[in-house]
């Protein structure tokens, strides 16, 4: 047979030269893109509506809070859209790392955070210091859907910051220090930022920190995704 034989994990596939073929690489690999593009979707559409929503403050105001009031389904389809692109993520992750270090805890874990992404989009956060407008400074009433988001939000904080250092593991095996690093530092920051805003009650340091912790891991899942996505270039 005068194919290219193209070999990933348990798997072997012939592909006829000049054939579009789609092989469980490609498939990996366009599993892995939905990590990188889940970040800057999130980002761009939560700062867009930071700067377009009537009384809404960087400062003071969690991003979630935007899926409240007349335009809030547009950031309840952004969360569950992120979450459901990082749970793709999380499947391209476990191919690539099928038998790897970390191969089986890291995807779990991304998912966990993705599907707790999914659940503060259905639970939303309860409206508080003053938005959306008319809302009373403080919480204004716990609900428990508002308890729910905590909760779904939560889980999947702590999670996303174990995997940060589960996938350090993994980069360290490989010898590669430098994402080693980053992702320890990531997991440091989230975790430090989620509990700042968690104790915070509402202080202007802990929220801009969990904003820029949010945006740490962001562009930290996306580094991994794209590490691994390139990689597997070399055999699509």
């Amino acid at each position: 047979m005068n194919g290219t034989i193209i070999t990933t994990t348990n798997t072997t596939t012939t592909v006829e030269p000049g054939s579009a073929h789609w092989t469980p690489v490609h498939v990996t690999r366009s599993l892995l893109g939905w990590g990188v593009v889940a970040g800057p979707c999130y980002v761009i559409t939560s700062v867009a509506q930071g700067l377009l929503r009537e009384g809404f403050d960087f400062s003071r105001h969690q991003w979630s809070l935007l899926a409240n009031g007349d335009h809030g389904w547009i950031q309840v389809t952004n969360l569950i859209l992120t979450g459901l692109m990082l749970v793709a993520l999380a499947v391209g992750l476990g191919r690539a790392l099928e038998g790897a270090v970390g191969g089986r805890w890291a995807p779990r874990l991304v998912v966990v955070f993705g599907l707790g992404l999914v659940g503060s989009g259905l639970f939303r956060a309860d409206p508080a210091m003053g938005f959306p407008a008319g809302t009373p400074e403080g919480v204004a009433e716990v609900t428990t859907r508002g308890t729910l988001h905590f909760a779904a939000a939560g889980v999947g904080f702590i999670a996303i910051a174990i995997a940060c250092f589960v996938v350090a593991r993994r980069f360290s095996a490989d010898g590669d220090r430098v994402m080693s690093r980053f992702s320890r530092l990531t997991g440091v920051a989230f975790l430090g930022g989620f509990l700042c805003v968690a104790s915070g009650g509402g202080s202007v340091v802990a929220n801009l920190l969990f904003t820029v912790a949010v945006v740490l891991v962001f562009a930290w899942v996306a580094a991994v995704a794209r590490h691994h996505y390139r990689a597997l270039g070399a055999l699509a």
